[in-house]
């Protein structure tokens, strides 16, 4: 039997995700609102076109520490803080904290969590956390069993692709559909609806999908299938099409997986035109010289709380969908030469 036709892959039909009738989407009441927002960047990020739209520009790979793991969970720290305090609240106003990234155990999210006097629920979706934590914590939210919950996510270069590749020191020459990771933290503070603030109105859980891709320098081809699943429960559960969203957004796709997207969407009758943009292409210059653009749990995070946010606030975006996606490939699935699972999560932002 052949790889993606083993037991358990699923290869079924991207179109039609909701044969049993059963709904993938949450909708809020009132809508969970995202009351402070605070994204940090590494210098290569810093320098590309959404370089002004970031909190905060880091020069220094190790951000004053030993070992990049050591810098990203700084820049956990950091991102939290600076969430916290642009939602005008102190730490003891935070009910928990909900966080997760790329490193083994998520121990960047979990060894920040130690600074911190809160409940921790470290979650892992691969690049689409960010997403995951927005839907997860306004669940929380709505149901009333928390008042205000920090969520945040984040990735490093150099730490991710000494775990997921090959040791940086090695120099190894990548191919052609290869992202870079993005160095970066985005963090959100979400609360009961609040006016005047954009509001989360719904969220979409996306399914695990696996199409047969098993190399973890394709990563765009591996997750736009899962996308292209969650975008079209979506569209089916909110009776909504895409012209009824200003933008669109999903994670990091790449330049690749963006176009792969465009097709499957308009293969199943919701074709996407100027008001969709994966993270992953937008973030680095075509001088920056990064193939397919960037990757990683904080690509869609500092966009989210960068560009994004600033579209919102200005009024610009009115209604948006964000869609994080991840592979969920590790290490150890790779070297075993395992295909790439993938999934994706959408969440739907108002202002």
């Amino acid at each position: 039997m052949e790889r993606g036709q083993q037991q358990g892959k699923r290869t079924h039909d991207i179109t039609k995700p909701n044969k049993k009738g059963k709904s993938q989407t949450i909708i809020f009441e009132r809508g969970v609102s995202i009351i402070g927002g605070y994204s940090i960047v590494g210098k290569k990020e810093g320098q590309g076109p959404l370089g002004k739209t970031f909190s905060k520009i880091v020069d220094d790979e190790y951000f004053g520490e030993k070992t990049h793991e050591g810098a990203e969970q700084k820049m956990f720290e950091h991102a939290i803080r600076g969430a916290i305090k642009d939602a005008n609240i102190t730490q003891d106003d935070v009910d928990m904290m909900m966080s997760g990234d790329l490193l083994n155990q998520i121990i960047s999210s979990s060894f920040a969590a130690r600074t911190f006097d809160m409940i921790f629920l470290g979650i892992y979706g691969a690049c689409s956390t960010m997403a995951l934590t927005l839907g997860v914590g306004a669940c929380f939210i709505e149901g009333g069993f928390m008042k205000n919950i920090v969520v945040s996510a984040g990735s490093h270069f150099a730490s991710a692709e000494r775990q997921y590749r090959t040791p940086l020191e090695l120099g190894n020459q990548r191919p052609p559909t290869s992202q870079w990771t993005v160095t970066g933290v985005g963090a959100n503070v979400l609360t009961k609806f609040k006016k005047g603030n954009p509001k989360i109105t719904a969220v979409t859980f996306g399914k695990v999908y696996d199409w047969g891709v098993s190399c973890p320098n394709n990563m765009g081809a591996a997750m736009a299938p899962a996308a292209a699943h969650t975008i079209i429960a979506h569209f089916i559960d909110t009776k909504t099409k895409p012209s009824d969203y200003d933008h669109i957004f999903t994670g990091d796709l790449g330049k690749h997986g963006e176009n792969i997207l465009r097709d499957l969407l308009a293969n199943a009758n919701y074709p996407v035109a100027e008001n969709y943009s994966d993270c992953g292409r937008m973030i680095y210059d075509l001088d920056q010289n990064q193939y397919q653009g960037g990757s990683g749990c904080g690509c869609s995070a500092v966009i989210l709380n960068g560009f994004i946010m600033d579209k919102l606030k200005k009024g610009e975006y009115k209604k948006i969908l964000f869609v994080g996606t991840g592979a969920l490939l590790s290490p150890i699935s790779s070297w075993q030469g395992e295909t790439i699972p993938a999934i994706a999560h959408a969440v739907v932002i108002e202002n």
